[in-house]
């Protein structure tokens, strides 16, 4: 990297830090770029650059969030032994994460907003195929194990995502072994259902 190359991530990250820091204290509506101009010191055509807009920002904070995540699962992912293990931690940490990270607020702020472009509609497009993707490769190692049947992995992965998605949004009022609780119960109904076997 040369030392524009340099200087432009130093100036993106500073822009990023600061923007971070807002939403998390002032949510995603109230935060504007005049905060972020003033919290930076660089110009509102200097943000426009580097993010486009500010919703292009809050998606390269929800993008960081993503590879910080992933970094952890994947380094305490081998401590499960089996794919239904990994599935169990997996739900685990998504609560934690959830429970834990500042950004929790304006993330369901920014996605609750129904006025988002069409390039930002892509990547949140793009983001979300990302956690199918993510889902499938898990699901399809359980089924190359002989733990799971072979089935219709996307689609098992659709319905994981939206679980994991669903309880996100259920689980934020709850205390955190509560929100842990409907987390395992939730693996435990994916894994092996509610129907009493029939006779």
């Amino acid at each position: 990297m040369n030392k524009k190359q340099q200087q432009t991530e130093h100036t993106k990250r500073k822009i990023a830090d600061a923007a971070r820091n807002l939403f998390v204290q002032k949510g995603y509506k109230a935060t504007s770029i005049e905060d972020i101009v003033k919290a930076t010191g660089c110009s509102a055509g200097n943000i426009y650059y580097h993010f486009k807009s500010k919703e292009g920002l809050f998606l390269h904070l929800i993008d960081d969030w993503n590879t910080e995540w992933e970094e952890t699962w994947l380094a305490k992912e081998p401590q499960y032994k089996t794919t239904i293990d990994k599935l169990y931690g997996m739900a685990e940490h998504l609560a934690h994460d959830q429970l834990n990270h500042p950004l929790t607020k304006a993330v369901d702020e920014f996605f609750n907003n129904a006025e988002k472009n069409p390039e930002v509609e892509e990547r949140i497009n793009e983001m979300v195929k990302g956690y199918i993707d993510f889902n499938r490769d898990l699901l399809q190692r359980g089924i190359n194990s002989g733990e799971f049947q072979s089935s219709n992995v996307t689609g098992l992965a659709i319905i994981l995502d939206s679980l994991m998605y669903g309880l996100n949004q259920h689980t934020r009022r709850m205390e955190r072994e509560e929100a842990l609780a409907a987390y395992r119960l939730a693996m435990d109904v994916f894994l092996h259902g509610i129907a009493t076997p029939a006779r």
